[in-house]
């Protein structure tokens, strides 16, 4: 047994918990792993957050925000800082993508956009970190880095890294210049729990930011796990706009918004595939790398619809990203 399952052990003993199982709950793309504690009186999660890569303040301070809001974050029933581990409420084991089929999306849809209306609504969002230039940048990046660099082996010509340099400058603008609310930042099929009531039950939201009102829209519907016709997709982003517009969220054209939530999308999918190449060349889990085409995918589709990524388009088929990106899937 580790030192770590020694510790865990140890606390869970001092909290009074016998003749329980441990097992594995979910897997997470940070250093941060989930255990399901089940014992005679129901289940409960154990969360464990090493103290020195990951700190448990932000999800403890965060679900306050999302409970006061009236929106389904688990309780925290205990918690141990110093060693970083928290024990929370189960909301079981029916994520979104594991539901998802063309006759549940829509109810599923519906009260997870419902949910998203209350957070950038009623949360104020004044205390949490600023998705700023620094920080999308940063993102941005690692498309860059990981993906063409370190997973793909490319370097960009001067042309080309010119190019770069124009189309990371027009997505920040993008986020900038938008409405800045309560931004979950991971609101996707993965993280929304299936739920008898109060659905959906939300996850991983520890790394909340205010930023621009089409960030957790564009992750939710342009989800990286799971994908639906276009057409639906923007009618659904439609819908939300005019919901939007109702509570006085956002002042703009409905031609504006999609442009913004087009955009956005492109940053946001640019960031996840650097991510997927460094959880396969950093961490050893190369089974993100199957959702990378799909991913890439969404890039292709919001970027013919936007006269500003022409240059990233270009260097998509220059380079032959989308053939290299399919031969990446894992047989």
């Amino acid at each position: 047994m580790s030192d770590r399952s020694n510790q865990l052990k140890h606390w869970l003993d001092q909290l009074g918990y016998r003749d329980y199982s441990l097992s594995a709950a979910s897997e997470d793309a940070s250093f941060r792993s989930y255990l399901r504690l089940e014992a005679g009186d129901g289940s409960r999660i154990v969360m464990d957050a090493p103290p020195d890569k990951e700190s448990c303040g932000p999800f403890i301070a965060v679900a306050q925000k999302l409970r006061d809001a009236d929106l389904n974050a688990p309780a925290i029933i205990a918690q141990n800082l110093a060693e970083g581990f928290l024990v929370l409420t189960d909301f079981g084991r029916n994520d979104y993508l594991s539901q998802l089929n063309p006759e549940s999306e829509g109810s599923l849809y519906a009260d997870a956009l419902a949910a998203l209306l209350l957070m950038q609504s009623r949360i104020d969002a004044e205390d949490l970190p600023n998705y700023d230039e620094a920080l999308l940048n940063q993102e941005l990046d690692l498309f860059h880095d990981w993906f063409l660099g370190r997973q793909l082996g490319i370097s960009l010509d001067p042309a080309q890294q010119s190019s770069w340099q124009s189309i990371k400058q027009a997505l920040v603008e993008n986020a900038l210049e938008q409405p800045q609310v309560f931004v979950h930042r991971d609101y996707h099929s993965r993280n929304l729990m299936k739920v008898d009531t109060h659905n959906p039950g939300i996850l991983d939201f520890q790394d909340a930011v205010k930023g621009p009102i089409t960030y957790d829209l564009v992750s939710l519907l342009r989800d990286c796990y799971i994908a639906w016709p276009p057409a639906h997709v923007d009618q659904l982003a439609l819908d939300y706009y005019e919901s939007a517009c109702v509570h006085e969220l956002v002042d703009v054209k409905a031609a504006q918004f999609m442009r913004w939530f087009n955009l956005m999308g492109i940053q946001r999918h640019l960031k996840a595939i650097g991510i997927f190449a460094r959880l396969n060349i950093r961490d050893g889990k190369p089974r993100y790398l199957k959702d990378i085409p799909r991913t890439l995918d969404y890039v292709n589709q919001a970027g013919a619809a936007e006269t500003s990524m022409v240059g990233l388009l270009s260097i998509i088929e220059q380079l032959k990203l989308n053939q290299r990106a399919g031969a990446l899937i894992p047989s």
